[in-house]
């Protein structure tokens, strides 16, 4: 999945739509909630690419919100679960019930041009993208290449989940431009007060 931010100013890519979702909570980063209202919601299933863009949502409303932010509670805590090297089997439950919905269908397109592009088969339902994003969590904890780099950010007040496929799997922020940079920045101020009060 593409980064990028669109009209959705708050766009993260975790290298995953489950862990997308879970960096929309008020926890992980700037403690703000990003699903706040239908409209975000609505924006977040484009930028995030579970609907095309154009795609009609009118049908999103305060039930969709609630509905989601249940899914993310619940792959947040089986993300921090597996972290830990615990669990967390009733939220394991839920993802599991919703993975096994049917996701929505895919049709290819002609675009203008000519070229095809990708639209849904039907109206976006609910149950459908929530269980497009179940799907992805359950394949993420099922597939050991991909939860061995399962990561939380180690910056400060951040606590982002992404996957790191770095070289050495060394990765120590969600974002080398935005935590990594602020972690720099404090270094050198300790550094240059460390120096200052060095006699």
């Amino acid at each position: 999945m593409a980064a990028g931010t669109g009209a959705y100013g708050r766009r993260f890519d975790s290298g995953r739509v489950c862990l997308d979702l879970v960096a929309t909570g008020a926890g992980t980063s700037g403690g703000c909630e990003q699903l706040d209202c239908p409209a975000r919601l609505a924006e977040w299933l484009v930028v995030s690419r579970l609907v095309p863009c154009g795609t009609p949502l009118a049908a999103v409303d305060e039930t969709w919100v609630a509905r989601f932010r249940q899914l993310r509670t619940g792959i947040d805590r089986l993300m921090t679960a597996q972290l830990a090297g615990g669990s967390a089997d009733d939220a394991l439950e839920r993802v599991n019930v919703l993975a096994a919905g049917p996701p929505p269908g895919l049709r290819a397109v002609r675009g203008r041009g000519g070229a095809l592009v990708r639209t849904l088969s039907a109206a976006p339902a609910c149950g459908a993208l929530l269980a497009a994003v179940a799907r992805d969590a359950v394949d993420l904890l099922t597939d050991p290449v991909a939860r061995a780099g399962l990561r939380r950010c180690e910056g400060d007040a951040c606590r982002r989940l992404y996957l790191d496929t770095s070289r050495g799997r060394r990765r120590r922020w969600c974002s080398s431009e935005v935590c990594g940079n602020r972690e720099r920045v404090a270094r050198h101020r300790r550094r240059v007060k460390a120096d200052a009060v060095t006699p």
